[in-house]
């Protein structure tokens, strides 16, 4: 079960961290204009909604709260398979589809993780 702990928070702290760092990146930083141009997205609005979920699920991640755990874990799934989508329409170079398809990987590491810490849990609080 430790192992299991450490590799919780191993991957939801790696996916935390980054979504904060690209969510903040994503609101301010003027050359991800320019990138969602480019992969077809639409214009400033997305940007700005596309950082801020970024950021609310950054937190959400980590809340005890079953529904909006799940609700960050599907966002982030969403995210991060559209993005690998995205950079293949359009012809990237394989190095830009493959980092979305990686953090998806530690992503679904996390969820199963999580999932086995609360089995764990339950079973045990059953046999009490």
């Amino acid at each position: 079960m430790k192992a299991n702990k450490i590799t919780y928070y191993v991957t939801t702290g790696i996916i935390s961290a980054m979504m904060i760092f690209i969510g903040f990146e994503t609101l301010f930083k003027p050359e991800v204009k320019e990138s969602m141009a480019h992969l077809g997205l639409p214009a400033d609005y997305f940007r700005i909604e596309l950082g801020v979920t970024k950021l609310i699920g950054a937190v959400l991640i980590w809340i005890p709260i079953r529904l909006l755990k799940e609700i960050a874990y599907i966002g982030f799934a969403i995210m991060f398979g559209s993005a690998s989508l995205a950079h293949y329409a359009v012809g990237d170079p394989i190095l830009q589809i493959v980092v979305g398809l990686v953090f998806l990987i530690v992503l679904i590491v996390s969820y199963l993780t999580n999932d086995r810490i609360r089995n764990f849990n339950t079973l045990n609080k059953k046999k009490q």
